[in-house]
């Protein structure tokens, strides 16, 4: 695949621009979209009869999310992409501001203050700082593309992005995470010294050891994730593991699930993967797996023809966010990290969370339109 260039063919015919639109990613948002309901609904009915006497209170809210998200999508790739070159400084700035003051008037829940209420809406703050440190680095990265070489420019623009990191993690350690994971996956990208991130690895690696090391309950999860039989606190890990166990090749068939019977706790959120393993089977997590990855490919081929860079930094953004929070929250489910709140995209409930992946889907799209290719 190559751009249009507005040359002629070898024939001499001019060659004609064909604008390209990539059917098979919104073919994958909308599958993933119409399965996360499914599978939230499965998931959620006992619990939304138990706790609101209506089976289907989660997935309603859920579908008005998505409801407004594919409108927010579809507009957001109307935009042409260059537009959030633009704005980029003000995302990002309002987004420390929200973030800040979800610290001091924000909503609890679960024991967790990370909501900002909007009269009958609940809005969470960390998801719109994804989407505005995507555009904000794209554009930095953007304007300043021959410094990429220099370590002190990368340690330049890790420093602008640690406040929002800072501020994210004070209450949601696990958003802040894979803020950083997408800034050091887009400066990799953009960067052609990849031994500076050795160095970059290696202070994030001492920053994470002392963060964790202040609060007890960090610890606590470190020692919970190494042994969760001996510890109260393991009893949602160690459920999950029984659901994915207990799901066997083929699992026990859809809504057969025992373990979203209360025995999971808030199972539509960051435990759903260990349902989709009881009632799938080891065969519905591989698809489940596979279809994130075909979507990852759709990325990739986006960011290697976009039409210029900040158009390829966007999408490479997007893919980061989407790579690291599938693998985290598969992780976590697996016991293979320590325990914390990472939704699955897609499928997990949280409005918010649909939302903001959706206009970051709309984002892909309009990148995707500005791609051209020719044709004798």
């Amino acid at each position: 695949m190559r751009n249009w260039n507005g040359k002629r063919s070898a024939d001499g015919k001019e060659k004609k621009p064909i604008k390209y639109f990539d059917y098979s990613l919104l073919f994958l948002i909308i599958f993933l979209l119409c399965f996360g309901l499914v599978m939230l609904y499965s998931t959620s009915s006992y619990a939304g009869s138990n706790k609101f006497g209506d089976a289907s209170y989660f997935v309603k809210k859920q579908l008005f999310a998505t409801g407004l998200g594919i409108v927010g999508m579809y507009i957001v790739s109307k935009i042409p992409y260059r537009f959030w070159m633009k704005v980029s400084s003000m995302a990002y700035l309002a987004a420390i501001v929200l973030c800040t003051a979800v610290i001091f008037i924000g909503t609890e829940a679960n024991g967790q203050a990370r909501w900002l209420k909007i009269g009958p809406l609940s809005f969470q703050p960390s998801e719109f700082a994804k989407f505005a440190v995507i555009i904000f680095l794209a554009t930095v990265i953007y304007k300043t593309p021959q410094k990429m070489g220099e370590f002190m420019s990368l340690v330049k623009i890790m420093a602008i992005v640690l406040p929002i990191v800072a501020v994210v993690a004070y209450n949601n350690l696990s958003t802040a995470i894979i803020i950083l994971g997408i800034a050091v996956c887009m400066l990799f990208v953009a960067s052609p010294k990849y031994s500076h991130f050795v160095l970059m690895a290696a202070a994030v690696g001492v920053v994470g050891v002392v963060f964790i090391s202040f609060e007890a309950y960090r610890m606590d999860r470190i020692k919970i994730w190494l042994n969760p039989e001996a510890y109260e606190k393991g009893y949602q890990t160690l459920q999950g593991l029984y659901a994915i166990g207990s799901g066997g090749l083929f699992g026990k068939g859809l809504g057969e699930s025992m373990q979203k019977l209360g025995f999971i706790p808030e199972a539509q959120n960051d435990m759903i993967f260990s349902v989709i393993c009881e009632e799938l089977g080891l065969f519905g997590a591989v698809c489940v797996i596979l279809l994130f990855l075909l979507m990852i490919w759709r990325f990739m081929i986006i960011a290697n023809n976009a039409s210029d860079l900040y158009g390829a930094l966007v999408v490479v953004g997007i893919m980061a966010h989407l790579s690291i929070q599938v693998i985290l929250n598969i992780a976590v489910v697996t016991n293979t990290i320590p325990n914390t709140g990472i939704s699955l995209p897609f499928i997990s409930y949280g409005g918010t969370s649909v939302l903001f992946l959706l206009a970051e889907m709309g984002l892909a799209l309009s990148v995707a339109k500005g791609i051209k290719f020719e044709v004798n």
